[in-house]
């Protein structure tokens, strides 16, 4: 059995959850996520309210997949509306630098022109100073994949390490063809 699927959801307080059919609601103190799951699992909460159970209908390998992944992603959605979520970025170069200037994020990172990426209306992006960026919001992978799109832009490259990096990630630099 799934290790991860067969732990219980504990709902965290301030945290309301509605199950109906196969549609999930939660709703908290930062926002509202919505979620439907797969027809392979059930979810249903416990007689008390404080607990939320994943169960699969059957043992085979799709079922055994979405069993886990369907317990994580509800555990994600709790978290998110109670405490929220949190990526930090850095732009690290000479000249290099970020600004968020209404409902865009400004970046100046070596290229021709400056870049201009709309901000999601459900993240909440600041910069407070011009070489970091946090990204907030309550939806786990839409706070990732937003920030993952923001260092995609100039990934740090490996002769000086100059680009846009995750706050605390390691960039291994090269020596030049100088160091032989």
């Amino acid at each position: 059995m799934s290790r991860v699927g067969r732990n219980p959801i504990p709902v965290l307080d301030g945290v309301r959850v509605a199950i109906d059919g196969r549609r999930i609601s939660v709703e908290g103190p930062k926002g509202k996520l919505e979620w439907e799951h797969r027809p392979e699992v059930s979810v249903r909460a416990e007689s008390d309210g404080t607990q939320l159970v994943v169960e699969r209908a059957s043992d085979d390998r799709q079922s055994r997949a979405f069993h886990g992944l369907t317990r994580s992603l509800i555990n994600n959605m709790i978290v998110g509306v109670k405490e929220g979520y949190e990526k930090r970025l850095e732009v690290v170069g000479v000249g290099y630098l970020a600004a968020v200037q209404g409902d865009e994020l400004q970046l100046r990172v070596g290229l021709a022109n400056e870049v201009h990426k709309k901000i999601p209306a459900d993240l909440e992006v600041t910069c407070p100073d011009q070489t970091h960026i946090v990204v907030r919001g309550v939806d786990k992978q839409r706070v990732g994949e937003f920030a993952a799109e923001v260092r995609a832009i100039r990934k740090p490259e490996p002769y000086k390490g100059k680009g846009v990096r995750y706050q605390g990630e390691y960039v291994k630099i090269k020596p030049g063809k100088s160091a032989t």
